[in-house]
């Protein structure tokens, strides 16, 4: 049978345990994934965990970020414009930028391909394929606005890294795992990161 995974591109911004989450739950639904990490991405890991990313060793960096063996990953250089997912002809299912910073938004908005995330981004959208967009950022300026309103225009899901507060969180983790679960409710992938609203108040708690 054909491998068919979803495309994880992390970018730059601040909020890589969003993207440790996705990649946990993905994994935990036995789905297969293709990863890539831009290299403002590995700085941000860098300095948000103390882990090193790096292209020559992906796998043993993985799994001490993820805590854990990778599975069914597999893993793209950021400037590797010959990869599998730069192609239309590369079966995916679709992709999530997560988190997505706003020069990775205005370049997937504008169709510049200057690296691989940007151009995995860009054949998604035109095979019409599901793309998940999450910004992490605050405020936006009217530029980045006009860029996100140019994705959701081309079809993708513009998630903001939004946390809800219903179902009283006593960790960042369950912070975390609320947007990892609204990004996986986007792309129809089963989870059990939250207790779902009941239509009962406190009933998520």
């Amino acid at each position: 049978m054909t491998r068919t995974p979803w495309v994880v591109g992390v970018s730059g911004a601040s909020g890589t345990p969003y993207a440790r989450a996705v990649l946990t739950a993905l994994l935990d639904a036995g789905e297969s994934v293709d990863l890539i990490v831009s290299r403002a991405a590995r700085l941000t890991i860098l300095d948000e965990t103390g882990l090193s990313f790096r292209d020559a060793h992906w796998s043993e960096d993985l799994a001490a970020w993820l805590g854990r063996e990778p599975g069914d990953v597999r893993y793209w250089s950021a400037g590797d414009l010959a990869a599998g997912p730069a192609s239309g002809s590369y079966p995916t299912r679709g992709m999530v930028v997560v988190p997505a910073s706003t020069a990775g938004v205005a370049g997937i908005a504008l169709g510049l391909s200057k690296d691989l995330l940007q151009r995995a981004a860009d054949v998604t959208l035109k095979e019409r394929r599901p793309l998940v967009a999450v910004p992490r950022e605050t405020p936006y300026t009217r530029a980045t606005l006009q860029h996100l309103l140019a994705l959701h225009d081309a079809g993708a899901v513009v998630l903001p890294a939004s946390p809800g507060f219903y179902s009283a969180p006593k960790s960042v983790d369950q912070l975390v795992d609320f947007v990892a679960a609204k990004i996986l409710d986007a792309i129809d992938v089963p989870h059990d990161l939250i207790t779902r609203w009941t239509g009962e108040l406190g009933g998520a708690r």
